[in-house]
């Protein structure tokens, strides 16, 4: 089987186009970082499923983010500008360095809205999301909450989940470990978004 001249400590792919660098149908892979202009490393990262790296913290100071935007979706973590809220809620959630740092709160004032019913809060840990449900009754609420536990549970990323007052929950998500948001706080509250909540909420009234 023929494989790519790209070796990768893990896996590599096979390849039946010596040539793919030439065309548009086929992923490029991502050589690691090298020496020169940042910018040229970005070009070539444009669909940055294998191997691609974290940014650096001074990559992030300078909002490198911005000048990828015409990309539909890098894995740097920082945004995803293009990304509709079905495709957001397909993303996995992948690990976060404690060194990363949380998102820019420019960045995700963006993201949210792809993301219903939720908004940014400033905690003591820095930004969080924070969605909030009304319910028609407390067994209601405590369904709601098994329902996001197994989306969270799948998903390895869990949100603060409170029920509160009779028929009420609230929702909280951040990345503790970089003391903000990161993509996967927004991949989450995508797919818990998904869950179906109709046969919850009282009957369909103006949401106060």
């Amino acid at each position: 089987m023929a494989t790519t001249n790209l070796s990768f400590p893990h896996f590599s792919l096979p390849c039946h186009h010596h040539h793919h660098h030439h065309h548009p149908n086929f992923f490029t892979l991502p050589t690691r970082a090298r020496p020169g202009p940042r910018t040229q490393a970005l070009e070539h990262d444009m669909f940055g499923d294998f191997g691609a790296r974290d940014p650096f913290p001074a990559e992030i100071a300078s909002e490198f983010g911005d000048k990828v935007l015409g990309f539909q979706n890098t894995e740097h973590k920082i945004l995803i500008p293009t990304v509709s809220a079905s495709s957001l809620a397909q993303q996995e959630c992948t690990p976060v360095s404690p060194l990363q740092a949380p998102m820019l709160e420019e960045d995700a004032q963006e993201l949210l809205r792809k993301v219903l019913g939720w908004r940014l809060i400033v905690g003591e840990d820095g930004l969080k999301l924070q969605c909030l449900w009304k319910l028609r009754d407390y067994q209601c609420g405590v369904e709601l909450i098994n329902r996001v536990y197994k989306v969270v549970e799948a998903a390895g990323h869990f949100p603060n989940l409170h029920l509160e007052q009779p028929n009420q929950v609230r929702a909280e998500l951040w990345t503790s470990s970089v003391g903000g948001l990161t993509m996967n706080d927004f991949i989450v509250a995508a797919k818990i978004d998904e869950i179906k909540t109709s046969d919850l909420v009282p009957v369909r009234r103006a949401w106060a």
